[in-house]
């Protein structure tokens, strides 16, 4: 997934790499809804790799860890690929896409419920206390 403030653009590919779509969705909950229910059309959905998974594709990466997703960190595509192909949404998610099936992307996205999300969490607390 190409994720933005918006907007996140996915791409599913068969386990051979052919491209077999690519699509907008908004960045809510009802976006993420219905990304899995367009994914799950086209197959079972067992690995997701996710642009920004830390910032603008957290909730996304939430999302689809609560259904059992395995979600991989995808690094934005290098410059040589962006000068080939061009900068383009669904290019960039093809390109994630490909980092998880060919095993580049091995960074595991975070949960959001480790410890130092809850200290983080613990923090917002105290500061919201007058």
């Amino acid at each position: 997934m190409d994720t933005h403030r918006d907007v996140h653009v996915a791409a599913v590919l068969s386990t051979l790499g052919a491209a077999m779509d690519t699509a907008p969705f908004p960045a809510t909950a009802g976006g993420y809804s219905e990304l899995w229910e367009w994914a799950s059309q086209l197959g079972t959905v067992r690995k997701a790799g996710v642009e920004g998974s830390g910032s603008y594709g957290a909730a996304l990466s939430r999302y689809l860890l609560a259904r059992r997703v395995e979600v991989f960190e995808v690094n934005r595509p290098d410059r040589s690929v962006r000068r080939r192909r061009g900068k383009s949404d669904p290019v960039d998610a093809q390109e994630a896409a490909r980092a998880v099936l060919s095993g580049r992307a091995r960074s595991q996205a975070k949960a959001g419920d480790g410890p130092v999300q809850c200290a983080r969490l613990f923090k917002l607390d105290l500061t919201a206390i007058p």
